[in-house]
């Protein structure tokens, strides 16, 4: 099945993210409402979202051109500085576009 982007179709496939995503956000809110929130259950809360950032950022690490690395050392960095995510963000998104202007 293939859906036309010109046009509508463009809206169409917006549409049908937006359910997906939704569908699922809520799934799992429904679902965790049957889940007791005991310590396991906290802990595994809490190591989830460092494992996914992880499975994000190894592959541009891997992967990706000097710049990227260059963002990744840079927020890395800035972040065991400063201690808070938005101006290591910033930092490392301003080091990969400066570098990959040059």
């Amino acid at each position: 099945m293939s859906i036309e982007t010109a046009g509508f179709g463009t809206l169409i496939v917006v549409l049908i993210m937006a359910t997906v995503t939704l569908a699922t956000r809520w799934g799992g809110v429904f679902v965790m409402s049957f889940v007791p929130i005991g310590y396991r259950v906290q802990q595994f809360i809490s190591a989830m979202s460092g494992s996914v950032l992880v499975a994000l950022l190894t592959p541009l690490a891997i992967d990706g051109d000097t710049s990227a690395r260059l963002a990744l050392l840079t927020t890395a960095i800035i972040m065991l500085l400063v201690k808070k995510p938005l101006p290591a963000i910033a930092a490392g998104v301003l080091v990969a576009a400066l570098f990959r202007q040059l």
